[in-house]
């Protein structure tokens, strides 16, 4: 079992085996933070900080019958004591939550959340019921605000989709454009109904331009730097010469949205052919803008 599974079940375990949901969300990210490793990452969503992982976790605990969902509640229905099973200082930090919470109601603990992380504020569709209005200034402070326009890359290799989702909301991007020919993903969160969810929970709009994206039977025997190089040279001379309307759009899209990123897989820049799109838009008649890969 994953180990952060472990630790959802031992923060159910130190509530008497059962939260509602949004308490569990809340409680789980007040641990995390004294996580010097989080074994879960959170966005702002509609209720304030959210773990689309956790989510998920629970889901398929449920599979095993290791938890039950009952109305509006998460309930550990398996009887192994996982405290015992997770390390020392995770099982201090879960009784530290628990005598700092114990007794708190899911208003109390949004509220708490609320004042202690702005942050996670930024898309609460509740915030006005919770906060003042100089407690909502506060919010405001931390929201990115950001006037000029920019063309955004990033890949998702080797970060959570939380991390994702974070790295695009403070820098302001508006609309995330997909470049995969293949928008499905073995890694959680990636596959494209999955991230055009996650991108609408936060306010980002998502588009898929697979036409821009490169077949994945020629991404097979990719050993080397000079594989990749010798690849997207093909790209340029193949599918960049031959997509000038979408490449277009895209620039359309930059103008209407002013901060749009375009997304793939690998973390390195040099061995993702949003680089040469990227490129090929800033030549393109009209791109007056800031390129900029993150």
């Amino acid at each position: 079992m994953y180990y952060r599974r472990k630790i959802l079940l031992s923060l159910l375990q130190v509530f008497d085996n059962e939260l509602d949901k949004i308490s569990l969300q809340k409680l789980l990210m007040l641990f995390c933070r004294l996580q010097s490793k989080p074994d879960f990452h959170f966005v702002p969503y509609k209720y304030g900080c959210y773990s689309f992982q956790a989510n998920v976790d629970l889901s398929t605990m449920m599979k095993y019958r290791q938890v039950e969902e009952k109305g509006k509640k998460w309930v550990k229905t398996d009887n192994t004591d996982y405290l015992l099973d997770i390390k020392e200082t995770d099982r201090k930090g879960l009784r530290s939550i628990k005598s700092l919470y114990e007794g708190k109601s899911k208003d109390e603990l949004i509220r708490i959340t609320y004042l202690q992380y702005p942050y996670f504020v930024l898309n609460s569709t509740i915030s006005q019921n919770v906060l003042n209005d100089l407690e909502q200034k506060a919010v405001e402070l931390v929201r990115p605000h950001f006037t000029n326009t920019v063309l955004f890359t990033i890949g998702y290799e080797g970060i959570s989709l939380e991390e994702y989702l974070n790295k695009l909301i403070i820098n302001g991007i508006k609309l995330l454009c997909d470049v995969r020919k293949n928008s499905l993903s073995m890694k959680y969160g990636f596959s494209k109904s999955q991230l055009k969810n996650a991108c609408d929970g936060v306010g980002i709009h998502y588009e898929h331009v697979p036409e821009l994206g490169i077949d994945s039977d020629k991404r097979q025997e990719l050993n080397s730097q000079s594989d990749y190089d010798l690849l997207f040279r093909q790209y340029r001379n193949e599918v960049l010469k031959k997509t000038a309307t979408q490449q277009e759009h895209i620039l359309q899209l930059l103008k209407t949205h002013r901060r749009v990123a375009l997304t793939c897989f690998e973390a390195n820049i040099y061995q993702c052919h949003r680089k040469h799109l990227a490129e090929a838009i800033t030549s393109l008649p009209g791109f007056d803008y800031e390129l900029r890969h993150i």
